[in-house]
């Protein structure tokens, strides 16, 4: 048990991770040694930065604490603290549960960790992080919380309403980061596009964009969490015009049977939906685009799972997730409808799901075959250096896999010419 080092784990989410670096920026300020996700924690002081979106992260989350638990018992641990999500939302219960925690924090008032351990908070820190990421790359957080209510999501009942970060401190914060090294921002928010609304009732996610794009060292931008519901057009006039905004957009769809949409809240119709495929494919040429699925929700049909698959056979979607219903307390779903679809029926649609998105995503990347391609190394593995594309975002998409036969700088972007590929990866060979 190190003296003076905190070991902080977070779970779930990038925005989560972006929460973790701002709390370490202020340890660290305050003389302590943090450690971030170590597989073998080893200061005297723990925090589980939680997750609380679908059961399995629940799970998760809990499974950690207790066995943090376990080591403050074994006195392998002095304090343990918990903050994030599923104590925003469950801290009273969580409290009777596991008494041994020393205290919950919600998601909104973890710096008040500072004074239980006896520190204050440092100004001249402020909205400064200590990044976990290869230090070539960064997310950034551009609001918080979420005004739609869709039935199945329990996110607005843990974060609340959207709010916007000012524009002003968001390129601040680019500019720092740039200075610091890093030259790829992963753009995150739960509604990308929605950004500004609550600030003047316009969205101004392309002039934020467009403004970031222009700030010198800035090699790559990728957007995260789009809507297709009154999506904003300019948006695209902006990744087409700027050469560092990567062709990529991440854009959670859930389902294409009118009938789900409806049930969901997706505010969307089937003939929409493929309207804004064929639109965002049309305008941004080679785009890539990451969709997320929801299979089994209450009332999903064999027809509405077929409509589904056939949806993801015409669309053929570069990137692809999917996850089964999870019933959220306090969700409309969970209020107004009977968790119906069986576990087992969820689980054989979404690996029949997943099946058909590995052939479609084998077929894409060996597309690439013989193409010259400009690639970020991310780190050594093995006997590669891997790095990606602009079609990839960090840690859930494709990777390039590079020989290690020549010199190469990690953080450094090199042309790469594609000479094979595998149904999730790539290989490739410096030009």
């Amino acid at each position: 048990m190190e003296k003076n080092t905190i070991d902080i784990i977070t779970m779930g989410c990038s925005k989560n991770l972006v929460d973790s670096e701002l709390l370490m920026k202020q340890l660290e300020a305050n003389g302590f040694h943090c450690t971030h996700d170590d597989e073998s924690p080893r200061g005297e002081i723990a925090i589980v930065n939680t997750c609380g979106f679908i059961g399995d992260a629940k799970e998760e989350s809990i499974n950690l604490i207790l066995s943090l638990v376990q080591a403050k018992e074994e006195e392998r641990l002095k304090r343990l603290y918990v903050m994030g999500c599923l104590s925003q939302r469950y801290r009273e219960e969580l409290e009777k549960e596991i008494p041994q925690v020393d205290r919950f924090f919600g998601k909104f008032d973890y710096m008040e960790l500072l004074g239980e351990l006896g520190k204050t908070f440092i100004n001249a820190c402020s909205g400064h992080r200590k990044l976990t990421t290869p230090r070539h790359y960064a997310y950034l957080k551009i609001s918080e919380g979420c005004d739609r209510r869709c039935a199945y999501c329990a996110i607005p009942l843990i974060t609340g309403k959207h709010i916007s970060r000012p524009k002003s401190e968001i390129l601040e914060e680019v500019r720092q980061l740039v200075a610091e090294g890093v030259k790829e921002f992963q753009v995150i928010a739960q509604e990308l596009t929605y950004y500004g609304v609550d600030l003047d009732g316009k969205r101004h996610i392309a002039d934020l964009i467009s403004e970031m794009a222009d700030i010198e060292g800035v090699e790559w931008i990728r957007l995260h969490y789009a809507y297709p519901n009154q999506f904003p057009d300019e948006l695209l006039e902006v990744m087409k015009e700027k050469k560092n905004v990567c062709n990529y957009l991440d854009v959670a769809l859930q389902h294409i049977s009118d009938r789900m949409l409806d049930r969901m809240h997706r505010h969307v119709t089937k003939q929409e939906t493929y309207e804004f495929v064929r639109k965002l494919r049309e305008r941004v040429p080679g785009i890539h685009l990451r969709t997320t699925l929801l299979v089994g929700f209450p009332g999903e049909t064999d027809e509405d799972f077929n409509e589904l698959m056939d949806f993801v056979r015409d669309v053929r979607f570069e990137r692809l997730g999917a996850f089964a219903y999870s019933e959220e307390e306090g969700t409309f779903s969970a209020l107004n409808y009977d968790d119906d679809v069986d576990e087992a029926v969820k689980q054989e649609r979404l690996d029949r799901l997943m099946d058909v998105q590995q052939d479609i995503s084998a077929e894409i990347e060996a597309e690439k075959i013989g193409k010259t391609l400009k690639v970020v190394i991310d780190r050594k593995e093995d006997n590669y250096y891997v790095g990606r594309t602009e079609f990839s975002s960090p840690e859930v998409d494709p990777e390039v896999l590079i020989p290690m036969d020549k010199k190469l700088e990690i953080g450094s972007f090199y042309q790469v010419k594609i000479t094979d590929s595998e149904p999730f990866d790539i290989y490739g060979e410096i030009v």
